[in-house]
């Protein structure tokens, strides 16, 4: 494990005094098994104390927040669904509450199912709503919790489904064989500008929002609201939908386990999340103050 008295290797950012630290969670924040470390928890708490404000900034819906719920501080807000919610947690899961939903309009949505059949044949859908996922029956379960209904995507995303007020979050869509980057490209070029595409797992599962949603455009408004600049935010995280994040925060760091387009997109690296390389660089920051 890296100390924080030691120096930072010269790739790295000098550490500033940031108003707002923003951090994905799996991969980056969790270690593996999905555990906040007690170095973590500390850190979190001391950068709070220090009134900078942490925001959780995940493609995990609001109901998978229990694992980082009781470590939110001040403003109670997490950014969920790779930029579709903003979500008040002070509340506790059961009543969490959409302070800010930016969804995945149906017909769009519809649009990018039928492109993406065709274009990669095998592909299976989910569609992630405000009240619950909803799958296929060809779709892999998740593990973390059941579907709230099972039937075809084009059933699932019509304007007269039985959960046609619920906004959609969005469209997952997965493919049993295709390498996970190798899927990413495919549906990108295939889709285009109707929606926007990225990926968090290490499975070939593409995670669909609506055009210009991304964790970096909510985390934006999220700081305008604040009048925080993207100079004073300090970003953290792992994978390719972390990626606009980085690139907007005026400084980032890639995880030591972190994907090749997240190192390239991050001005500078830590330690993997195992490692506690989020704790490693908020003691440094604190440490300067």
């Amino acid at each position: 494990m890296t100390s924080a008295t030691e120096p930072l290797p010269a790739e790295h950012p000098a550490p500033i005094v940031p108003r707002l630290i923003a951090t994905d969670l799996d991969g980056t924040l969790l270690r593996d098994d999905k555990s906040v470390s007690d170095r973590t928890v500390a850190a979190l708490a001391a950068a709070e104390e220090a009134g900078i404000e942490v925001f959780f900034v995940t493609g995990r819906p609001a109901r998978w927040m229990d694992v980082v719920s009781d470590h939110v501080q001040g403003h109670g807000l997490a950014i969920c669904g790779n930029g579709a919610a903003v979500v008040d947690l002070h509340d506790g899961l059961a009543e969490h509450r959409f302070v800010k939903v930016r969804p995945l309009e149906r017909t769009a949505a519809l649009a990018v199912v039928e492109i993406l059949r065709a274009a990669v044949p095998g592909t299976s859908f989910a569609v992630e709503q405000t009240g619950g996922l909803h799958h296929e029956l060809a779709y892999p379960p998740m593990l973390m919790d059941a579907a709230s209904s099972i039937a075809p995507a084009e059933k699932l995303l019509a304007h007269d489904a039985d959960t046609a007020g619920e906004p959609i979050l969005k469209v997952l869509a997965h493919h049993p064989e295709l390498p996970p980057d190798d899927f990413l490209v495919l549906a990108r070029k295939a889709v285009g500008a109707r929606a926007e595409i990225t990926r968090s797992s290490p499975t070939a599962l593409l995670e669909i929002s609506g055009p210009g949603v991304s964790k970096a455009s909510t985390l934006e408004l999220c700081c305008a609201e604040r009048g925080i600049l993207p100079s004073e935010v300090v970003a953290f995280g792992d994978m390719p939908n972390d990626v606009e994040m980085l690139s907007w925060a005026g400084t980032s760091y890639a995880m030591g386990n972190a994907h090749p387009d997240v190192v390239a997109a991050a001005s500078g690296h830590t330690v993997a999340n195992n490692d506690d390389g989020v704790a490693v660089v908020i003691e440094r920051i604190l440490a300067a103050l």
